[in-house]
Formats: C-alpha cells, structure tokens, sequence
C-alpha cells in the first residue's frame, strides 16, 4: 500500500471518528435534559417534604445510634433523618423503666436548635419520629403520653415499627394512626411481609418502609431479601392504592449500602468500640447472623417471636451456634459486660456490613450517597 493509500484511508477514519463523536455530543445533549427532568422532578416525597432532595435519603430511627443532631444534620444536606423515641410510653412518674420519652423531648430541642427553628416554634421541624411499639404501653398509654409530646415539639412524620399482633387486630395501631393524622402529621410504617404491607395501607399508612431480610438489627423473622421483596412491595402497594383511591409511597430499607451507613456517622451515639467493629467486618454472609438468641442474651426481652434481629457473629453468638445452652451465654454475656469487656456484646448490623467501612459527618453520606444514586441513574438512561 503506497503513502497516499495510507493517508487516505487515515483521513477517512478520522472523518468518520469525528462525526462519531459529534453524533454522540448531540445524543448527550439531547438526553441530559431529559435525565434532569425524570430524575429531579417533584415526587409526593418531596412533595410531603420540601426540603428533601431527589433521590430523597433518610436515615432510620435507630435506637442507640441515631439522635437529634443527626437527623439534624442528615435533614440540613436534603435528606430526612429520623430521631428513635424508644418503646416505653409510661408516665414518667409511674414507670421503672427507661424515660425514652424524656430523652426524645431533649433531642428533638436539639434538632429545632440545630435547625435555626429554635425560636419559630410554630414550624415543624423537618425531622421524624421513630417509634417501636411492640411494648404493653402503647395500647395503654402511647395516645396519652406520645402524642401531646409530638404536638409540643411539632416533628413533620411518624415513623412506626414492631406491633404486637394482638394490637393490631384490635385496631389500635388503627387508632395511633388516625391520631396521628389528626395532628399532622405524616406516617411511615416498617414492614417487612406482604401480609404486613396490606395491614399498614388498611390502617392508613402513608409511606410504606419495605424492609428486607439483608438490614442489620431488628426485622421479622419471615421474610425475604431487599431486592424481591422491595419490588413485590410496590405490586401490592399499587393495587392497594388502585382499590382505595389513595396515593401511598414505599421506601426501600435494608442491605442499601455503598461504603457509607449512618451507624458510622460521626454524630451517631454508636459505641466507639461498635464502629470499629462494623468498620473493619467483612463477608456479611458469613460474619453476621440473624435470631432471637441475641435479645434472649442481652435482655431484650420486649419483642414478640415474629420478630428477630441481625448482628455480628461475637464471641455471645459463636457459643449459641456451637451449641452453649443459653442460660449459661447469659451468664457469661453478664460477666464480660461486669468487666466491661465487649468481646460478647451484640453488635447489630446488615449482611452488606462489608461494604461500610468509613466514618464520616452525616451530611457528606446523605450528599455522597444521592450523588452516587444519580450518577448510577444517569449510567442506566445512557443504555437505552
């Protein structure tokens, strides 16, 4: 092939390379519009919560963990972060057990502070309540107690998990919730089977929590994995909103990690000794384990038998699997914690511990999180 021959067919790769490119620029352009449209419209979350950001981030009302000021700061970067108020609805005067109402009241101060609401105290403060409510008090006290709490601090949504059973049937989660609404405010409900799904949406749930297996701490013990159960819990919700006329939302919660969880936030109250643990586990398949074994060793002995939890396997949980009676791990969990050894603590965490590795601020996971979800919305909308 002579000179001009190679200089020739060269000019015509780079001719058509060129307009390769041009052609692409012009598909980019006429797609990045589109992207910004689908992606950052207004949905009935942000809807519901305008200082949220698309895709909206919340954190969970993990007890231990979560506080007023990180869902402050969760709420500050266009997430929405939720405060835990515990499972203990006694007057305060009559109860031995934990204030969890007290303490709420403190950091939802906090959260208004936190803010810039401190002195608007008729504002709702753009954070959420969380609440267990599988304890005897909520039917006799959550109503008297809980929601006169709620009308003082003025939180925009509710978020409930853990029912008893025999307090759904009777209709008085029906009733918290109509309560609820009275004053304002928005509903979340954690579910984590289809059965639930549809007792949430009857009793007038707001936004579905659809929790899979994979999410560290407390779940039901039947259930499935984030990725089936997220998708058959917007089938139901669906024909559910089809039949009633209303316009219920669904979140997805469990194992919805990339490297970043609020557990490791550095406003969260977790243990020191827990984060360096959930830090540095890996292979959550394998190093973490769901039972009811672990609340029977710590004490916790509030939850109803449909629910359990997911932790890391310490050395409390290798005993149970190889076979150590429980009464004897209690007996040793309480040794070690009079030492104040943590080697048998329980430490809750999802089978996707091993992707969470960093401690950070909250707002940066809420930001880096949303960041990432739009780049990998945007990697999508390019194939098609």
């Amino acid at each position: 092939m002579s000179d001009d021959e190679r200089l020739s067919k060269r000019d015509k790769f780079l001719k058509i390379k060129s307009k390769v490119k041009e052609v692409k620029q012009v598909v980019m352009s006429s797609q990045q519009p589109h992207y910004k449209k689908e992606v950052t419209r207004p949905t009935r979350l942000t809807g519901l919560f305008p200082n949220t950001q698309n895709p909206v981030v919340f954190s969970a009302p993990m007890l231990g963990t979560a506080n007023g000021t990180l869902a402050a700061e969760v709420s500050k970067a266009g997430g929405f972060g939720f405060i835990p108020a515990g499972f203990n609805f006694d007057p305060a005067s009559s109860s031995g057990g934990p204030d969890h109402l007290g303490q709420l009241s403190k950091e939802l101060a906090i959260a208004r502070k936190l803010l810039d609401l401190e002195q608007a105290t008729l504002t709702a403060v753009p954070v959420g309540v969380g609440f267990i409510l599988c304890h005897e008090s909520t039917a006799s006290h959550f109503v008297e107690t809980a929601i006169p709490l709620l009308q003082e601090h003025s939180p925009q949504a509710v978020w409930l998990f853990a029912p008893r059973p025999e307090d759904v049937e009777a209709g008085v989660i029906k009733e918290i919730i109509e309560k609820l609404h009275d004053n304002g405010f928005v509903v979340f409900y954690q579910v984590g089977t289809v059965k639930a799904v549809k007792e949430a949406v009857r009793d007038g749930a707001d936004v579905i929590v659809a929790q899979g297996t994979d999410a560290g701490g407390h779940q039901f013990v039947r259930g499935a994995g984030t990725m089936s159960f997220l998708r058959e819990v917007v089938e139901v919700v669906r024909g559910e909103n089809e039949r009633s006329g209303r316009e219920v939302s669904v979140v997805g919660a469990g194992g919805i990690v990339d490297g970043r969880g609020f557990i490791l936030a550095q406003e969260a109250t977790t243990p020191a000794y827990k984060q360096e643990l959930i830090a540095k586990t890996t292979d959550g398949a394998s190093s973490t384990f769901k039972h009811t074994v672990m609340d029977d060793i710590q004490g916790t002995t509030i939850w109803p038998k449909i629910y359990d939890g997911r932790a890391i396997v310490g050395d409390s949980v290798e005993d149970h699997i190889n076979g150590v009676p429980t009464e004897e791990n209690i007996r040793l969990f309480k040794e070690a914690a009079e030492k104040g050894e943590t080697n048998r603590m329980i430490t809750w965490a999802g089978s996707a511990v091993g992707l969470v590795n960093k401690i950070q601020p909250a707002g940066e996971i809420v930001k880096e999180v949303r960041e990432e979800a739009l780049h990998r919305i945007r990697e999508l909308q390019t194939l098609f």
